[in-house]
């Protein structure tokens, strides 16, 4: 994958924290004691760092990471697979997606996740490869992560399938539950649902690779985590309680932005730093 921007900027993951968390910004004002124009200056984008540092500390974040990205001043370092593993990101309207495919090197059975706004790109994998793609697995609903679903099905022959928790609308589709396992040679899937950004946001945890691999959808982002303006608190806590124990060398397979590693995020995201 190219290097891609982050997906939220600083003040996206103030306002993020802050829309979540339900605080007015004159509460947050009189709590972090800093002036109602400061923290607009700041909430539109500049990078004012005694005030940045003053907010983190009442919107659960770190002020150490969140300083860093204001600055600009760390991304992620790519991890790298030898073979079995592509990610392809795809514009859709003014923003882009992630969707990723695994395989098996021995059988060349293979497992989408989400399709991104166009599979073309993997589609010409699949045949350059000579796969069997097996399974189409959807991290989550939302029209950008499933928007070339039905090609990607029908030219393929795989099987669709979501979380019992969130249905996605296709002929034929099949519904997990949390703790499902499925199995692609010697590559191992099991689900965890990290509900919040909506209802049956699914992690899928891939073992067998050359590193472990979590493809979380729109859980968790490289510096950010996936909002929601009513169950924030259910997101961060699946992110904490089914995320952040996996180890630290996982591989974070993101729906938006740059792919990252589990342990970077303990350090640079500013919703789990400390």
């Amino acid at each position: 994958m190219p290097r891609i921007p982050l997906e939220d900027n600083f003040n996206d993951v103030i306002n993020k924290s802050q829309r979540g968390l339900k605080i007015t910004d004159e509460e947050l004002a009189k709590r972090a004691e800093v002036s109602a124009a400061d923290l607009a200056a700041v909430k539109a984008g500049k990078p004012i760092d005694a005030v940045v540092r003053r907010v983190a500390r009442h919107l659960r974040l770190s002020p150490n990471a969140l300083e860093a990205l204001a600055h600009k001043r760390w991304y992620p370092e790519a991890p790298v697979f030898a073979r079995g593993f592509a990610a392809f990101n795809t514009p859709h309207e003014d923003m882009t997606v992630n969707s990723y495919l695994v395989w098996d090197l021995g059988t060349r059975a293979a497992a989408a996740f989400d399709t991104g706004a166009s599979c073309t790109a993997m589609l010409d994998i699949i045949a350059a490869e000579d796969l069997k793609l097996h399974y189409i697995f959807i991290t989550h609903t939302h029209p950008d992560h499933i928007a070339d679903l039905a090609r990607l099905a029908s030219g393929t022959g795989a099987e669709v399938w979501s979380s019992e928790q969130e249905r996605v609308e296709h002929p034929g589709a099949r519904y997990f539950r949390e703790g499902a396992h499925f199995h692609l040679g010697a590559l191992a899937i099991r689900t965890l649902l990290t509900s919040g950004h909506s209802p049956g946001q699914t992690t899928f945890v891939v073992s067998g690779l050359s590193r472990p691999l979590a493809i979380v959808g729109d859980s968790l982002f490289a510096s950010s985590m996936g909002g929601s303006p009513t169950h924030f608190d259910e997101q961060f806590r699946n992110n904490r309680e089914k995320i952040l124990p996996l180890p630290d060398d996982t591989v974070l397979a993101c729906g938006h932005g740059p792919l990252t590693t589990l342990g970077q995020e303990k350090q640079h995201n500013p919703f789990f730093a400390r």
